[in-house]
């Protein structure tokens, strides 16, 4: 492991000069589930480590009517999906937090980490994306908000700046009639990265889907919110027709690729099938 200094930063706006200071390779310490591995294995350059686990709005998990959930980016996922308000209000987050490595990683590993890892395969970031979350952004110049379907630009990459850093991430109270869910694939429960992932989130007026939100990963450079697939579904009765579309859609928007852990033809597959079931089963929270 190369040599990696360490600083407990005590506020954001510390934690955003040290991160400046430091320059490329300055990273933050939120979990560090996946950052901790990358400078063991050399697969990042990182020379000191900016702790943000002691700024309390980091760590914190809030939530009000109006203004909705808020969650700290360095939370640990356990504290997430043993929240009693998350669990009722929004258990696709508990779908994808108690997904992320095992019971030992969670107690660690953050939302904030999973989603500036900037993975294709995050368990994390299609539902964040169909739960329409927003990334609070701490920097040089202030602060920003970002929606979560534009903070990935790449692998590995997004839209961070030098001295940045994401405060929290920000979710919307949950409107009368929604429901979401997460599903993942994967092999064997011994591997942990998803070949494909799905998220959707639905709600349900009058017995027809007034507003919908698909993501689907693991199929793309960077996970995708799928816009087809939301409108072949909104505006119309639930039904194997309209779930087909959405399904098709997903499947038409991902470009996947050949590894190790699955097949061009076979995510592409996946896509679909995901989207499919993600759908039922928001559907049936939405009802419930």
């Amino acid at each position: 492991m190369q040599a990696v200094k360490y600083v407990r930063a005590a506020s954001v706006d510390e934690a955003s000069r040290l991160l400046q200071e430091g320059g490329e390779g300055a990273r933050v310490l939120a979990g560090g589930t996946d950052v901790i591995v990358q400078a063991r294995e050399r697969t990042r350059e990182i020379d000191l480590f900016v702790d943000i686990k002691q700024i309390a709005e980091t760590m914190s998990i809030a939530y009000d009517a109006a203004d909705g959930l808020s969650i700290g980016a360095a939370a640990p996922c356990h504290e997430i999906y043993g929240n009693e308000t998350v669990r009722e209000l929004y258990p696709s987050l508990v779908d994808s937090t108690s997904l992320i490595g095992g019971t030992a990683i969670q107690g660690r590993a953050s939302l904030g980490g999973n989603l500036c890892n900037s993975s294709p395969a995050a368990d994390g970031i299609p539902t964040l994306i169909v739960l329409e979350a927003t990334v609070e952004i701490a920097g040089p110049n202030g602060r920003r908000s970002v929606a979560v379907e534009d903070f990935c630009t790449a692998p590995g990459r997004n839209v961070l700046e030098s001295g940045e850093f994401v405060v929290s991430l920000k979710f919307p109270t949950p409107a009368a009639g929604s429901g979401a869910r997460f599903l993942r694939f994967i092999p064997r429960n011994e591997m942990d990265i998803a070949v494909t992932n799905a998220a959707t989130q639905v709600r349900i007026e009058n017995g027809s889907v007034s507003w919908a939100r698909v993501s689907i990963g693991a199929v793309a450079p960077i996970p995708l919110l799928v816009a087809d697939a939301a409108a072949a579904l909104v505006g119309q009765p639930l039904s194997d027709e309209t779930i087909a579309a959405a399904a098709a859609a997903s499947r038409a928007a991902a470009s996947p690729i050949d590894d190790m852990r699955g097949s061009i033809r076979q995510r592409r597959h996946l896509a679909g099938v995901l989207t499919e079931r993600t759908i039922r089963q928001a559907a049936e929270r939405a009802a419930a």
